[in-house]
């Protein structure tokens, strides 16, 4: 054989394919400066983390094409023939073939015969290929082809090669379903089409004259479908979805996604329900530099059931702006809806953080801050959807309320701070019983803290004072006032000492806490109650100066509260495996303000245990002493061993008020018969499937029944998903909506049907989706 080496210095020809490839090389060591003399220093090898997984185009343009084959032939700077066993490679391909052509001045190759090209990781294989290498740009005959990026595969009758990023295939089919041996086999899902077109600069495949087939039946068929080749957003038509509910019948929806640009997009969401007719939402996303936020809107033109136009909307939004005395911090978090039905017709509304299903807030604040002080000023009015058969009282507006806030710490060992609040508390609604007023609050407050390794002391003195400017007569006066001190004394303790537990060595701590607080009474029964209520009994008030949160009231106090905890500390990383508590107060004095007497409080226990990497228990007990009964309890456990399997375990119990039981979880199955070993969720098999059982179930032992619940069974095949999720939302003591939600996932393609995931991730704790494991691929993980 003879082979013609383009561009070697002495024209001639090699002999043999040792020869050949000895030429070859030098070229490439030559191309990329590492061909070296006797004289040259030796080369050093120089360690990199990883290959580089892209290549620039100055870098493929530049680097030679090597060829090998059983035969070699050709002429200098035309033609190189390569026959039997023929490799051709370049930088980011691979060319192999029975017989392969390379035209020098065009850049043309053709292979013939058990063709495989892998450019970049994605393979193609057929009988015949044309292609210019460089650009990418050709066409190949009745290919099997398969891509990196999502693992997608499929065969055409032809495909062309566009250029480097664009590929059209003709008579096409496509999917996701990993190919199993044997001649019969038959992928779960397929799309068949005319023709497919594939654009990975906007990582989006167009398929034409297409159906989609489940299990050899036809589901979906539309003239044009696209489909995501990545994860990467585009605009166009998502998956429709079909749902049924309750009160809303069938409910089946279409939305179409715009993708404006990167930092915006919106969606708009037509939604037919049966009983009610055609509801309209939308969606509008933004994120800049220097702000963020998200609108709502949606509208129902005629709701047959209430003969009632409805609508909601939402706004949030959260930014700064600069203004002549600095930046100015911004906060719009807005809940509308048309009618006091609105939240018992449509439960799953999704309005602003901040709002109940009854009350919605419209809420406006900007702040400012230099330096040592701070303010801001906000607005905020409440929409309060009644039910007439169980009224609530609505919250006070804010219409205007100003803040202001100046704080120095460490001033000779000093922390200081005076705060100011005017407010202005308005109120249509006749079940407040009060006058609207203004408010004007003050709050200065002086500590010395002593901070050492072993402990603190923290001596802490307070000024409350306050007034009120009615705009009616209240309690026979259109003014008050009230001004109570405070002094607090807080203190604590740290030992520590080394000790083990089962060969393992911790670090276990004692730390009791003393905190006192001595608060005169003053008598504020005349005084009226805009934003004030008691605080919750538990670990983290126990330690407060006053009973109220809120600035309406304070609490007298002459009491003292102690409490000790114990920890357990991993040695090596400090992780806590263990935690126990105990606190109770000590009144020395009726407190008059709130009517609690003298003496003991009930004594709040609590113990959290991290068993080991899959248990984790935690509980809190509130004990009374005096009549030997527990005034509440909460008890909780989880246990995680692995993977998509989590269940929780929740007892809750309020003397007098209720007692619930509450299990939910995400479970395997196959693990029921043993088959433990393979985990589908994370996309590593197809075929013979995985069952999931899904759920959260909410019983009442006080009223006998359950209260909210979600069931549902989730199938993980591999390359589909199913899930089916009945959703029951208790909306009144005696009403009730539930919905069915049916979805199909094509894994890297399309969903159709109602998708369960909110739902699901709301109501199970360290609930997994089954496709959030995933590796990350580069050319080299196809290499041929």
């Amino acid at each position: 054989m003879s082979y013609l080496v383009p561009g070697f210095p002495a024209q001639g020809s090699c002999r043999s394919l040792l020869m050949c490839a000895g030429m070859v090389l030098w070229l490439g060591m030559a191309d990329y400066g590492l061909a070296q003399t006797v004289t040259d220093p030796p080369l050093r090898l120089k360690p990199t983390a990883r290959l580089e997984a892209d290549i620039n185009k100055e870098q493929t343009k530049s680097a030679p094409v090597f060829v090998q084959a059983d035969a070699l032939s050709g002429s200098t700077d035309l033609e190189t023939i390569a026959e039997g066993n023929a490799v051709l490679r370049k930088p980011g391909m691979v060319v192999k073939g029975d017989r392969l052509e390379y035209e020098h001045a065009t850049d043309m190759a053709r292979a013939k015969g058990n063709v495989l090209v892998n450019r970049d990781g994605n393979r193609y294989e057929g009988p015949y290929m044309e292609v210019e290498l460089d650009a990418f740009k050709g066409f190949f005959t009745e290919p099997s082809y398969q891509f990196l990026q999502n693992d997608a595969h499929g065969q055409a009758k032809r495909a062309d090669f566009i250029d480097s990023t664009h590929l059209s295939v003709h008579q096409a089919t496509y999917t996701t379903c990993r190919r199993k041996p044997g001649p019969d086999w038959l992928p779960d899902w397929i799309l068949k089409a005319a023709r497919i077109d594939f654009d990975n600069d906007e990582d989006i495949g167009v398929a034409q004259s297409a159906f989609l087939y489940f299990k050899g039946v036809p589901v979906l068929g539309v003239l044009p479908i696209s489909f995501p080749l990545s994860s990467k957003r585009k605009s166009g038509f998502l998956p429709p979805t079909v749902a049924f509910d309750t009160a809303n019948g069938t409910e089946v929806t279409t939305p179409y996604y715009f993708d404006i640009a990167p930092n915006r997009d919106a969606t708009l969401t037509p939604v037919y329900m049966a009983a009610r007719g055609v509801n309209v939402g939308g969606e509008f996303r933004y994120l800049e530099p220097s702000y963020a936020g998200t609108a709502r809107m949606s509208y129902m033109p005629a709701d047959k059931l209430r003969n009632l136009n409805r609508w909601s909307g939402s706004l949030v939004h959260n930014g700064a702006m600069s203004t002549p005395i600095g930046g100015v911090g911004v906060a719009l978090n807005i809940s509308r809806v048309s009618d006091d039905d609105y939240w018992r017709d449509f439960p799953n509304a999704t309005l602003a953080p901040g709002a109940s299903p009854r009350l919605l807030p419209a809420d406006v604040t900007a702040s400012w801050g230099r330096g040592y002080f701070s303010s801001s000023v906000k607005v905020l009015k409440w929409q309060t959807l009644q039910d007439i058969g169980a009224p609530i009282t609505p919250p006070y507006d804010r219409s205007p309320q100003l803040t202001g806030r100046y704080a120095r710490y460490n001033t000779a060992g000093f922390d200081w701070s005076i705060d100011g609040d005017f407010t202005q508390f308005e109120s249509l609604s006749k079940l407040t019983g009060q006058p609207n007023a203004q408010r004007i609050f003050g709050l200065a407050q002086v500590s010395y803290p002593f901070i050492r390794p072993a402990g603190f002391i923290t001596p802490k003195l307070q000024l409350h004072t306050r007034g009120y400017q009615y705009d009616a007569i209240y309690n026979g006066s259109q003014t008050a006032a009230s001004t109570v001190p405070t002094f607090s004394l807080d203190s604590g303790l740290v030992f520590e000492r080394e000790t083990t537990l089962g060969g393992r060595s911790l670090l276990q701590t004692l730390e009791p806490r003393a905190f006192y607080v001595n608060t005169p009474y003053v008598n504020q029964s005349l005084l009226p109650n805009y934003d004030t209520g008691l605080n919750d009994f538990n670990f983290a008030t126990i330690f407060t100066e006053n009973a109220y949160v809120g600035n309406d009231k304070i609490s007298d106090n002459n009491l003292l509260t102690l409490g000790l905890t114990t920890r357990y500390l991993d040695a090596d990383s400090g992780a806590q495996l263990a935690r126990f508590g105990v606190a109770q107060r000590l009144r020395f004095a009726d407190q008059l303000v709130t009517g609690a007497l003298a003496g003991f409080s009930d004594v709040l226990l609590s113990a959290g245990v991290n068993v080991n990497e899959r248990w984790m228990l935690d509980s809190m007990l509130q004990y009374n002493g005096k009549t030997d009964e527990l005034g509440r309890a909460v008890v909780g456990a989880r246990y995680t061993p692995g993977n998509y399997r989590v269940f929780n375990m929740a007892y809750r119990f309020q003397r007098n008020l209720s007692e619930q039981i509450e299990a939910s979880g995400q479970w395997p199955l196959n693990d029921l018969w043993g088959d433990k070993g393979r985990n589908l969720g994370a996309g590593q098999g197809e075929g013979e499937g995985r069952y999931y059982a899904v759920g959260r179930v909410n019983y009442s032992l006080t009223e006998g029944r359950l209260i909210n619940t979600v069931l549902g069974l989730e199938y993980d095949a591999g390359c589909w998903l199913g899930r089916v999720v009945l959703d029951r939302v208790q909306t009144s003591v005696n009403t009730s909506t539930s919905s069915v939600m049916f979805q199909l996932e094509f894994v890297g393609f399309t969903r159709l049907g109602l998708s369960p995931q909110k739902s699901l991730t709301t109501n199970i704790s360290r609930y997994q989706n089954l496709r959030d494991t995933g590796s990350t691929l580069s050319r080299f993980s196809n290499y041929d």
